[in-house]
């Protein structure tokens, strides 16, 4: 494993790539060129106004769980004179301050949908994904990309109003076309977390293909017919996580008492186990967790030290979610012993290995004196 020499990513990560210099391809390495905000700004003015000149029954749709990003971009849409539709898909794992952070954003002055999918297809869905692929959150994030665009054509709304842009946030192509302003179909394939699949593929086996419409996108002819300009707001106006917490703070959002993955106790708390299993099933095929992007968020806005965020990666150890995964099997109605069987499918043999007490350990790990312990992994 090699890691970048500005953050603590590894090049396991997917799209992720580290030059000879060491840098890897994220938005603020040594490369990265200023952005003209200003010029951003305008181009989001001028964005603004040929959506209102369309005088449709809603200017935007906006996916929202009803995190702080979300409460951002419904803020930022109504302070800009924008009337949107929210537009959710339930998870089947929301918890109680996912609901009330939800409540707090319609009450902002939306109209919202709050789409929910069969629990029967849902619950097979994400058992066969995480069964086939290591990824229970494959039908997530199908439905929370295909149902607002379902709703943008069907109500003829001409855009839709993302948040962050993950290809450039994260580290991605160097395609200016998939890092730019718009959500497209190649940007999909590659960075929408589904593994280059569509709800076609997964047709079958106990799935019908009617069964996993809410999951299907609108035909390229209805999109002919009825276009739908999908962008991300962060492209126009800086996104930094603690910047839209403070903002969606100020307008009722509430945090949670400790974080739930990762650094933050404002993020990835509105689901009770799903979002947890997702992340941490990066630990078994890429070699970190969701602690490792959220610190390398940090060194990349100048709030952390590379040396610090190590000391921190290192202080937690290795991350065990026990009662996430307690939860997930009563969900799919699976025993743990299945559950591990299936993990260790994917645990990437390229990077671990056992040691001479069996132990799995990770090959060239950056932090020194880790504590391999059994029972760690699981």
């Amino acid at each position: 494993m090699n890691y970048c020499r500005i953050c603590i990513l590894p090049d396991t990560r997917p799209n992720l790539k580290i030059d000879a210099a060491g840098n890897c391809n994220c938005p603020a390495s040594a490369k990265a060129r200023p952005v003209n905000w200003k010029q951003r700004k305008a181009a989001w003015r001028k964005l603004v106004q040929e959506v209102r000149a369309k005088r449709a029954s809603y200017d935007c749709v906006i996916p929202v769980s009803g995190g702080k990003d979300s409460t951002w971009q419904v803020i930022t849409a109504l302070e800009w004179g924008l009337r949107p539709l929210a537009v959710t898909w339930k998870s089947p794992a929301r918890n109680r301050l996912g609901e009330a952070n939800l409540q707090n954003l319609i009450r902002l002055g939306v109209d919202h949908i709050d789409f929910t999918i069969s629990p029967k297809v849902e619950k097979k869905f994400t058992w066969k994904a995480f069964e086939k692929l290591g990824s229970p959150a494959i039908p997530m994030h199908m439905a929370l990309h295909a149902i607002p665009l379902r709703v943008a054509v069907n109500y003829q709304i001409p855009m839709i109003l993302w948040g962050e842009n993950s290809a450039y946030e994260y580290g991605g192509d160097e395609d200016k076309n998939l890092k730019g302003t718009k959500l497209t179909p190649e940007w999909f394939r590659r960075y929408g977390v589904t593994h280059g699949t569509r709800a076609e593929d997964w047709a079958g086996a106990g799935l019908s293909l009617e069964e996993l419409t809410p999951y299907r996108f609108p035909s390229s002819q209805e999109l002919k017919r009825h276009p739908v300009r999908a962008v991300f707001l962060g492209q126009f106006f800086p996104w930094d996580p603690l910047q839209t917490f403070r903002v969606a703070q100020r307008h009722g959002f509430q945090p949670a008492a400790k974080p739930k993955t990762g650094l933050y106790k404002f993020a990835d708390i509105d689901d009770s186990f799903l979002i947890t299993l997702h992340h941490w099933m990066k630990w078994y095929k890429f070699g970190f967790t969701r602690l490792w992007d959220n610190l390398s968020q940090e060194i990349r806005r100048g709030r952390m030290s590379r040396p610090q965020a190590v000391r921190v990666v290192k202080k937690q150890g290795a991350e065990f979610p026990q009662g996430e995964i307690r939860e997930f099997c009563r969900y799919v109605g699976k025993g743990p012993r299945r559950f591990f069987r299936v993990i260790e499918k994917f645990r990437n043999r390229k990077i671990w290995k056992r040691d001479p007490r069996g132990r799995w350990i990770l090959r060239d790990f950056l932090i020194p004196g880790w504590s391999w312990r059994k029972g760690e992994t699981h």
